[in-house]
C-alpha cells in the first residue's frame, strides 16, 4: 500500500495557564529533512522529539512546531524597576536641559538593556507527558493523511498502468502489420539491387539479418509487460516504496523509448507517444510517494 509524502496533523492542548498547539506537516523530499521549532523552555526535550518523529516517519521534508499561548494573567516578563530608575536618572544627568518629562524618560529607559527581564519557566514533567502524548497523536494524524493521499495516487497509478498495458497490446497487434511493411520495403530494395547485377550474396544476407534484428521489438514488449506487472506488485506490498517505483518507471521508460526508436512505423510511433505521456504522469506522481 503506497503513501504520499504530503501530510498534515494538528492538535490543541488546553492547560490551566496556557494553550499549546502542536502542528506537523510534510512535503516530498529524497530523504528525511526534519525541522523542529519549540519554545526555549522545552529545548531540553528537542532530541526526544526528533527521535520520536524520525522513528515513525520516513522520508519527506517535515516541519514540526509547538506554539504556546498564555491564557492566565501571569506573565513571565517583569520590569527591572531599580535598573529603569537608574537609567532615568542617568538620562536626566546627561540631558539637564531639553527633554525632562518623566514619561519620555521612561519610554527611553525601558528600551535600554535588561530593563525587562524574563524569568525562565522550569519544565513541568507532568505537563510534558501530556505534550508528548499529543505529539504521538499529531504524528498519527499525519500518517492517516498520507494514507488517504496514497489511496488517490494508487487509483491514478493503476489507471495509467492499465492504459499503457492496453497500448502495449495495440503495439503487439500492429507489429504484424509493421513487419509486413518492412518486408515489402526489403523486397523492393532487393529487386532494385538485382536489377543492377551488383550483389555480394554473403554481404547482402548479413545486412538483411542485421536490419531485421535491429527492427525486432519482441524483447522490449516482453520486458515492458514484466515491468508493468512488477510496478503493480510493488504497489500492493505492505510497505510504501517510492524509490523502488521510481526505478521501475525508469526501466519502463527505457523499453518504451527503445520500442519507439525501432518501430520505424508511424501508427506504432503514435502509440509510443501515448505511452510516454502516461509514463510522465506516473513519474511526476512517484516523486511524492513515500
Amino acid at each position: 500500500m503506497i503513501q504520499s509524502m504530503t501530510g498534515y496533523g494538528k492538535k490543541t492542548i488546553q492547560l490551566p495557564t496556557k494553550k499549546i498547539t502542536l502542528e506537523i506537516k510534510s512535503l516530498n523530499s529524497k530523504n528525511l529533512d526534519l525541522n523542529v521549532r519549540i519554545p526555549s523552555y522545552y529545548k531540553e526535550k528537542e532530541l526526544e522529539v526528533r527521535k520520536t518523529i524520525s522513528t515513525h516517519l520516513r522520508r519527506g521534508k517535515i516541519d514540526f512546531s509547538i506554539y504556546v499561548e498564555m491564557t492566565a494573567d501571569e506573565s513571565l516578563t517583569s520590569i527591572n524597576s531599580a535598573l529603569v530608575r537608574n537609567y532615568m536618572q542617568q538620562l536626566r544627568n546627561i540631558l539637564q536641559s531639553g527633554v525632562t518629562n518623566d514619561v519620555e524618560l521612561l519610554q527611553m529607559a525601558v528600551r535600554m538593556p535588561d530593563a525587562l527581564k524574563t524569568e525562565r519557566e522550569e519544565l513541568d514533567e507532568a505537563e510534558w507527558e501530556i505534550i508528548s502524548k499529543g505529539i504521538s497523536e499529531v504524528i498519527e494524524k499525519l500518517i492517516d493523511y498520507r494514507t488517504e493521499e496514497g489511496k488517490a495516487m494508487d487509483a491514478d497509478f493503476r489507471k495509467s498502468i492499465e492504459t499503457i498495458s492496453d497500448l502495449l497490446e495495440e503495439v503487439k497487434t500492429l507489429d504484424t502489420e509493421r513487419l509486413s511493411a518492412i518486408r515489402t520495403r526489403l523486397d523492393k530494395a532487393i529487386e532494385e539491387i538485382k536489377s543492377k547485377n551488383q550483389v555480394d550474396r554473403n554481404r547482402f544476407e548479413q545486412e538483411v539479418l542485421f536490419y531485421l534484428e535491429k527492427m525486432d521489438i519482441n524483447e522490449e514488449k516482453v520486458r515492458l509487460a514484466s515491468h508493468l506487472d512488477y510496478f503493480l506488485k510493488t504497489m500492493d506490498s505492505t510497505e510504501s516504496n517510492g524509490k523502488k517505483l521510481g526505478f521501475i518507471s525508469q526501466e519502463m521508460g527505457r523499453e518504451i523509448n527503445t520500442t519507439g526508436a525501432k518501430a520505424n512505423f508511424a501508427p506504432m510511433q503514435k502509440l509510443v507517444i501515448q505511452m510516454k505521456n502516461e509514463l510522465e504522469q506516473i513519474k511526476e506522481q512517484v516523486l511524492n510517494v513515500l
